[in-house]
């Protein structure tokens, strides 16, 4: 029985490289599912989920030993949108759906058991590489929005397994998503709120104009905070390039809700314990920090002398060279972060 072919991403960054998702059923051996090339806990675990998912669209998985393998091998695979390739990549293998068809696209989404496909991270950067790999992109629902801001190219967004098989067979059709902006619901700080403080107000205006960094000392109860949070929007908004740029980001860390792009300078403020993983980046999954959350926009240290020093001193190579590189024994991403600090304390 021939190898079947669907492609997903891998995630390292911002960047989305590409994984090959090739499933082969054996005529002889066991009846099981094995998955290799170096996939973490939520991959293996993803062999149960196609298989209540499969059974939920009444079909089931042969009673043969199925391999899948997840190349480059040598490539570490995290998270749970390795389920809907492989359910896929399993059905063209079975002859349910046509395998030279499948290995155009690049999939990506979780599996539930009733065969839903749940929204995943990371959307938006697989979108864009999948435009780069003239390929079309299958993904949930809920994240077509977001797809549809990559551009040209042929995207699939299905609420369920069974819509998609119907789709891709011609039985149902899919309609394809409309990118869509962000609605601000919030009216925006303006600086209009803040009545004296000319001289605090004229400081913003400068570092607003000229990109500059800025430290407010003062007692409580000055306004440090409220003028700090109106930076932002001194800010021209973002271009089209900038809003993709910071979307990505975003799409990554799962904080795109509802798939809309926004065009608002971000203006982040941690509290004063956060982590020095919390600010730059890091975890078992790593993911970007409040610098890379910030890029293009505004980071607000309130309390500043009662941060952690080791996070204070991670933030200086994001300062001067606009990148937030977070290295590991088994991963070295990085991620931009180009933004404006603006911390406050007390005398």
């Amino acid at each position: 029985m021939a190898t079947a072919h669907v492609y997903t991403v891998a995630f390292q960054g911002i960047e989305a490289r590409e994984v090959d998702v090739q499933v082969h059923v054996h005529r002889g051996g066991n009846a099981q599912i094995d998955i290799v090339g170096l996939g973490d806990k939520a991959v293996k675990e993803s062999k149960e989920r196609v298989r209540s998912a499969l059974s939920a669209i009444g079909l089931s998985v042969p009673y043969k030993r199925v391999v899948v393998n997840l190349a480059p091998a040598d490539l570490p695979k995290e998270g749970s949108h390795y389920d809907l390739p492989i359910a896929l990549g399993l059905l063209a293998a079975m002859g349910v759906l046509p395998a030279s068809e499948m290995a155009g696209y690049v999939a990506l989404g979780e599996l539930s058991l009733d065969a839903q496909i749940a929204p995943v991270a990371g959307v938006l950067p697989a979108a864009i590489a999948a435009s780069e790999q003239s390929r079309g992109l299958i993904c949930p629902l809920a994240c077509g929005p977001e797809a549809a801001w990559a551009g040209e190219l042929q995207i699939v967004a299905a609420p369920s397994l069974i819509a998609l098989v119907n789709h891709i067979k011609g039985v149902q059709v899919l309609s394809a998503p409309v990118a869509r902006l962000a609605e601000d619901q919030a009216r925006a700080a303006d600086m209009k709120d803040v009545k004296g403080q000319e001289t605090a107000k004229r400081a913003l205006e400068i570092a607003a104009a000229g990109g500059h960094n800025m430290l407010m000392v003062g007692p409580p109860g000055t306004g440090k905070s409220m003028l700090a949070a109106r930076l932002a929007g001194l800010l021209p908004p973002l271009d089209a390039r900038e809003a993709l740029e910071i979307s990505m980001i975003q799409s990554l860390a799962g904080q795109l809700a509802g798939g809309a792009i926004s065009r608002k300078r971000p203006f982040r403020s941690p509290h004063h314990s956060a982590s020095m993983a919390a600010l730059v980046g890091g975890g078992l999954r790593v993911k970007p920090g409040e610098v890379s959350l910030a890029h293009l926009g505004v980071l607000f240290l309130d309390e500043l002398p009662e941060f952690q020093r080791v996070a204070l001193d991670s933030l200086r190579q994001p300062i001067e060279t606009g990148q937030a590189i977070v290295a590991r024994a088994n991963a070295h991403v990085r991620f931009p972060s180009r933004f404006q600090l603006v911390a406050a304390m007390n005398p």
